[in-house]
């Protein structure tokens, strides 16, 4: 009985928080003229309460080797 009642009350709280899902994902790989290189990514992600946000990450690589 006692498994029973905790598998209720674990699904429970998984229905209750939700998850994040990925709308969108997408990644830039750029090589500048002077050899460095910067990459781009950008994710858009749906929230259980219907939000939407967009989180867009760059980084550059200073060094040609």
């Amino acid at each position: 009985m006692r498994k029973f009642v905790l598998a209720g009350v674990v699904f429970a709280s998984m229905a209750a928080v939700g998850c994040d899902q990925t709308l969108s994902s997408s990644e830039r790989t750029t090589r500048n003229p002077d050899g460095s290189q910067s990459t781009t990514e950008q994710k858009t992600v749906q929230h259980p309460d219907g939000s939407v946000t967009t989180e867009k990450n760059v980084r550059q690589n200073n060094s040609p080797y």
